[in-house]
């Protein structure tokens, strides 16, 4: 069994299941033949023999009454045969009874005692079974004489003779009705498994692109909706690798060329002054730094995206880990002439990991400062929004078309389609928010438009009450 395919497994038991009805039904036949029709019979014999018997209370048997069990004979379908005595009855009915007299010592005895006798068994001159009784006739001053019923049965195939046809009509379009059925079974059944089998060779080749139609809604459905929809994710998950792989040669290849390129310029001394040497130092200085952060900023991602980093979940005061935080851009702010707009409330407290909260902060602001215009407002609020508390950092700068909004927080996407660095950055600082943000179950939104700006909201769990008066 364990070699064998599902569908021979199924054939298998779809046979045995064929076969167990057929032998049911001969079986249940043989029933009927042995229990119902035999049982009829000789219940029909001990009813005749009975009353037939019944009549002689007293006198001779007369030649009238032996007559008129002659006339019986011709109408009835029962041989009755009468006699004097047991001897007369051998002479008359000559034949065994499975080989054996048809009377025996112990038979004798019984029909004295007035019971009758019931006998069935093979007749070879009659080339049949038969069944009869043997009653005996009881006068005035003992036993009479015997009268022996008996039939020849029919056969099996004769008794069903005539439900033959109708048993052959309605067992060949049972066969044909089970055959529409087991093909549509079969073809329900193993067809999407086929399907299936040839989709993940496709699959295991790297061939994504191909489903599976289906609009059964049984486990098979269901089963191939899965892998259609497993199909879709590893198509797009290769589609994310591959413009991963693209983008990060992309970012690794600018810095390491002008890293590679300065270094052959200072190596080589093909430089006019010991300014223009120390210019190229710097550039050197800032790609190296550039491309460490990079770097740093892939391992965290992955670490956040695979559930390798463990959240330190603890009550912390949001608000002044938000203050201490703009603090951090006091200089940027002076820098880029931007006006600061804040509308922080102070008493609000959420639990989660400190670290990343700031994280969040920091680098949600510093993109809100990045893409700000010169002499422009950056509005920041911290606000209680239900059982949430909500934080919202609005800029005026270079508004985000909805097509490049839906991508914001891909892996090093940018909506400057120059790719330029004259912001800075390595393109996953809105990844890693996103990412903090569903850790600590939170959300995350954003919106642009010309008239307002851009804004960036962020929802995170706020402390449940009963906590929150343990800190008042």
């Amino acid at each position: 069994m364990k070699n064998l395919t599902l569908s021979k497994k199924i054939l298998l038991v779809l046979g045995s299941s064929i076969a167990f009805s057929i032998l049911f039904s001969f079986f249940f036949i043989y029933y009927l033949y042995s229990k119902l029709y035999l049982t009829s019979i000789e219940e029909s014999i001990i009813y005749q023999g009975q009353k037939t018997a019944a009549h002689y209370h007293y006198g001779e048997l007369s030649k009238e009454i032996i007559d008129k069990i002659q006339w019986y004979n011709v109408i009835s379908e029962y041989e009755i045969i009468v006699v004097d005595n047991l001897e007369e009855l051998t002479t008359s009915f000559p034949y065994k009874i499975n080989y054996e007299a048809l009377i025996n010592a112990e038979d004798q005895l019984i029909l004295e005692q007035g019971s009758f006798v019931l006998k069935e068994g093979f007749v070879e001159e009659l080339d049949r079974e038969i069944i009869g009784a043997v009653f005996p006739i009881k006068g005035e001053d003992g036993l009479l004489g015997f009268i022996y019923i008996y039939v020849p049965l029919a056969a099996i195939q004769d008794v069903f003779r005539e439900s033959i046809p109708l048993l052959i009509i309605v067992g060949t379009l049972f066969f044909f009705i089970l055959f529409l059925a087991v093909n549509r079974v079969w073809q329900s059944l193993f067809k999407p498994i086929q399907e299936l089998q040839q989709l993940s060779v496709e699959v295991s080749k790297g061939n994504y692109s191909k489903r599976i139609e289906t609009t059964s809604g049984d486990e098979l459905g269901q089963l191939t909706q899965a892998f259609n929809s497993m199909s879709l994710s590893l198509e797009q998950q290769e589609v994310r690798k591959k413009e991963f792989i693209s983008n990060i040669v992309h970012e690794l290849r600018t810095p390491l060329t002008y890293i590679g390129g300065y270094t052959h310029v200072l190596k080589e001394k093909i430089y006019s002054s010991p300014e223009e040497a120390e210019n190229y130092l710097t550039t050197i200085d800032k790609e190296t730094v550039r491309l460490n952060k990079l770097i740093n900023d892939l391992i965290e991602l992955n670490h956040l995206q695979e559930d390798m980093y463990s959240i330190d979940s603890q009550p912390i005061a949001i608000a002044q880990l938000l203050f201490d935080t703009i603090d951090l851009f006091a200089i940027h702010l002076t820098e880029a002439q931007l006006r600061l707009e804040l509308n922080i409330g102070e008493d609000l407290i959420i639990m989660g990991d400190s670290k990343r909260i700031q994280q969040v902060f920091y680098n949600t602001i510093d993109n809100a400062i990045k893409y700000s215009v010169a002499n422009g407002a950056i509005a920041i609020t911290l606000k209680e929004d239900g059982d949430f508390v909500q934080f919202k950092v609005t800029n005026k700068g270079t508004h985000i078309n909805d097509e490049d909004l839906k991508r914001i927080g891909e892996r090093f996407f940018r909506t400057d389609k120059a790719r330029t660095r004259t912001t800075g950055g390595t393109g996953l600082g809105i990844t890693i928010v996103k990412e903090i943000v569903r850790l600590h179950n939170g959300q995350f939104t954003m919106t642009s438009n010309a008239s307002t700006g851009t804004t960036v909201i962020i929802q995170l769990p706020g402390l449940p009450t009963e906590e929150k008066e343990d800190f008042q």
